[in-house]
């Protein structure tokens, strides 16, 4: 592991906690449980895992995709993952060892993303037929399409006052969207590749994306305006999650390397060598405590984040975001 901030000790820098092995191919997603007993995983060899941080108890593989999962997120709310797959469908399972599922026929391709709204009542999906589609909770009952792509679409999430969306796409644009009006409010097409992750900042003020241009870019969504530009990895970026402080920014990257960008600075603050081969994926714990990750090398690894014990004289989310949208 490579450290690049000066004059942090050794106490502050993340530390890999475990490595989880069990999975038959690439991992592609990994969200952890709110209950931090577990951590869950899905992979190109069509399972999920469910890893239990108990020592004494055996790991969950639930099977029932038919093809690659590229996706899974946990409700915030509700004990019950879901999981999207190129079988075009998505699942919702029950986080115990029966693995029990519901099946929603979602849509026409391959489904890459699948993320919760905050209060757990809605679900967001988005798939190479080109559509982000919006489905209620708990049954599964598709409410409304959001169409305006032109090729596949990689990443979706609810704004955290869930009125508003975000999507990506490999048609090289980050798209904003008024769910109740079914429309797009803003189109965002300044990366050079696939963009291939966005994520809202935890105040809703700023959205990070990610591309296959190696870059990370941060955009206010008040302004509508590019407020900060990475040249973050030597590879396609393929995920960034941001702390829950707002503070901090993961991303991982086909290069192999998770880094971890200090928002306040502006900087990259740490750069971690896990994996072998591509860093598919990452995602922070609800309380920023831990984050996860996974590779190509379908091992899944869970870090303690450390470095945010500097941040108690920082007050949430005071970032890059801070400004206000011209009146």
């Amino acid at each position: 592991m490579d450290t690049l901030a000066a004059g942090h000790t050794q106490t502050e820098d993340p530390t890999l906690e475990r490595s989880f092995r069990g999975h038959k191919d690439a991992v592609t997603s990994v969200v952890f449980n709110p209950n931090m007993k577990q951590l869950i995983s899905g992979s190109l060899d069509t399972t999920l895992m469910v890893w239990n941080f108990k020592p004494q108890l055996r790991a969950y593989r639930f099977t029932g995709h038919k093809a690659a999962v590229h996706s899974v997120a946990f409700s915030p709310t509700n004990d019950l993952i879901a999981s999207g797959s190129k079988d075009r469908t998505v699942r919702l399972w029950l986080p115990s060892v029966e693995g029990k599922s519901s099946v929603i026929k979602a849509h026409n391709g391959t489904i890459r993303t699948v993320a919760f709204s905050r209060d757990g009542r809605k679900l967001i999906t988005g798939s190479d037929d080109k559509t982000v589609k919006v489905w209620g909770l708990p049954g599964g009952r598709f409410e409304c399409a959001l169409s305006g792509h032109t090729n596949w679409v990689r990443c979706a999430e609810f704004s955290p006052d869930n009125r508003m969306a975000v999507s990506c796409a490999d048609d090289k644009t980050v798209r904003l969207w008024d769910i109740a009006g079914h429309r797009c409010v803003h189109t965002f097409s300044d990366h050079n590749g696939f963009v291939n992750s966005v994520k809202f900042h935890p105040d809703g003020t700023c959205v990070a994306s990610a591309g296959s241009d190696n870059v990370i870019k941060v955009y206010d969504t008040r302004s509508n305006s590019l407020v900060q530009h990475y040249d973050a990895h030597a590879g396609s970026v393929n995920t960034v999650a941001f702390h829950p402080s707002g503070n901090f920014l993961l991303s991982s990257s086909n290069d192999g390397t998770l880094k971890v960008w200090d928002l306040r600075e502006g900087q990259l603050f740490y750069t971690l060598h896990g994996h072998e081969g591509p860093t598919l994926c990452g995602a922070f714990s609800p309380a920023g405590d831990y984050f996860a990750s996974g590779g190509a090398d379908e091992q899944v690894m869970c870090w303690r984040t450390n470095f945010d014990r500097s941040m108690l004289d920082y007050t949430l989310a005071t970032t890059v975001c801070e400004k206000e949208a011209p009146a």
